[in-house]
């Protein structure tokens, strides 16, 4: 009888990192793939990202229809309890051996919660990492503690899972599930890139991806307001943004996106979704990443590019040399962009390591979660950690 692995995907984003991991399963004929589509990937505000997943020729079982028209704090608890009773519904159909989640988000925590109310085994991806600037610091930890199997993106987060109380029996660094992407596809080229965006990039080029920093109040206007006049600084530079996922305060930057492009739609363009094809390509042909997007810190560096890493949302996680760290003034800013371009960090870009391994993470999950025996895995004993005072 077939193993069911039943993977949930909420955002483009995470959807990118899942792909070759649900083409494992797929191709292998001793397991049946479930997917579970639900949050931005169902919004039409977030441009209906599970016809992607389609069109990539996967199967999906189940649409959980959670996220409501709002990014207030009522309006996302909300719809972590209408997701909660949409993946109990889908788990009681599905019956699956297994759920796999990444992550973070909110609607993950949805799941995690639902899944383990069903007493259903959890594996999850990229634990053990630190955002002191976001809820998602808690809701990750949280799930940590809801999952049976972790696969983890360094030795680092891997202690740290450890340290939650987790066996080390059950903890897997199989490293950062984004460097697959840029081992396994087939990036296009500056030409093709420039006509599939319609957009052609100039001598210097920027990505911008800024999300709210969710332990801050109403700061999130500001602090984009001052990055868009630190880029209004500089010369024959193009700007690509990307626009932020479905957080607490994101429409203020999206809006605000929306102003600056139509303003300046010959030096900007922006998108919801790139997709992963177009967005590994773009840093094949852009000088850097600006903002505070997890993929300035686990992509960036194996492409050799700079990463300037703006605000608190990412503070605590494993950086390579190649990120900026700089705080959320437009002085600090426009310093750490004349550090990207200076000479000395250019040369230094040529030996950068990134801390988030050279890929095969997929495989190594497939395999891991094809064969553990889940017979007995629900109870778990918390591992304490031997301390000497």
């Amino acid at each position: 009888m077939k193993r069911k692995i039943c993977i949930v995907t909420g955002s483009r984003a995470e959807y990118g990192l899942l792909y070759w991991l649900m083409k494992e399963i797929q191709d292998d004929p001793d397991l049946e793939l479930q997917i579970m589509a639900t949050g931005m990937h169902l919004s039409p505000e977030f441009g209906l990202t599970y016809s992607q997943i389609e069109k990539d020729g996967f199967k999906i079982n189940k649409k959980n229809e959670m996220l409501l028209s709002s990014d207030t704090p009522i309006g996302i608890s909300k719809s972590m309890g209408i997701g909660m009773i949409g993946f109990a519904e889908a788990y009681e159909d599905l019956k699956p051996d297994i759920v796999v989640l990444l992550g973070d988000r909110f609607e993950i925590l949805s799941a995690a919660a639902a899944a383990m109310i069903h007493r259903l085994p959890i594996a999850h991806l990229h634990g053990g990492e630190v955002t002191e600037g976001a809820f998602d610091e808690a809701i990750r930890h949280s799930i940590t503690k809801m999952s049976h199997i972790h696969f983890t993106a360094t030795e680092e987060y891997k202690r740290r899972v450890i340290q939650l109380g987790e066996s080390p029996k059950r903890v897997f660094n199989i490293g950062g599930l984004g460097i697959d992407n840029i081992k396994r596809l087939q990036l296009i080229s500056r030409d093709e890139f420039e006509k599939s965006i319609n957009f052609k990039l100039n001598k210097r080029n920027l990505m911008v991806t800024f999300h709210p920093v969710t332990f801050e109040h109403a700061t999130a206007g500001m602090q984009f307001q001052n990055i868009l006049d630190a880029l209004d600084e500089l010369k024959d530079t193009n700007l690509i943004f990307t626009k932020p996922n479905a957080d607490t305060n994101g429409r203020i930057i999206i809006k605000m996106i929306d102003k600056y492009t139509l303003k300046n739609s010959h030096k900007a363009i922006s998108f919801l979704s790139l997709g992963q094809l177009r967005y590994l390509s773009a840093m094949q042909f852009i000088d850097g990443i600006i903002g505070n997007s997890s993929s300035g810190l686990i992509e960036a560096p194996s492409f050799k590019i700079g990463t300037i890493n703006i605000g608190d949302r990412q503070r605590g996680r494993i950086k390579a040399d190649s990120v900026i760290d700089c705080n959320t003034t437009k002085e600090e800013i426009l310093t750490a962009i004349k550090e990207l371009y200076s000479k000395e960090f250019q040369n230094k870009l040529e030996n950068v390591i990134n801390p988030y391994g050279e890929g095969g993470a997929a495989k190594k999950i497939k395999k891991i979660i094809k064969e553990t025996d889940l017979a007995a895995i629900l109870k778990k004993e918390f591992y304490d950690l031997e301390f000497k005072i």
